[in-house]
């Protein structure tokens, strides 16, 4: 679910000087932010790439509010009990 979300934050910025600022803004080099928002890979692989991994750690996606699946499991799963 994370590569997908960051997959949707690099399709959202569109525009290889959005996708710079943005990355800038998020942390990432200047010279590693143009060679990646000038790649020429589709948006699936780019979200896997370390430019992208690095702006958008789990921790960062957390703060944008994407829940854990792994936590949610656990709350679910005591929640239940045993048989």
């Amino acid at each position: 679910i994370r590569r997908r979300v960051r997959m949707c934050y690099w399709k959202r910025w569109r525009y290889p000087r959005t996708k710079v600022k943005h990355l800038v803004a998020l942390g990432v080099s200047l010279d590693m932010a143009i060679k990646h928002a000038t790649s020429r890979k589709k948006y699936w692989r780019m979200s896997r790439t370390p430019a992208l991994r690095y702006a958008m750690p789990n921790k960062w996606l957390k703060q944008q509010g994407l829940l854990s699946l792994k936590q949610l499991w656990y709350e679910q799963a005591s929640l239940r009990g045993t048989a």
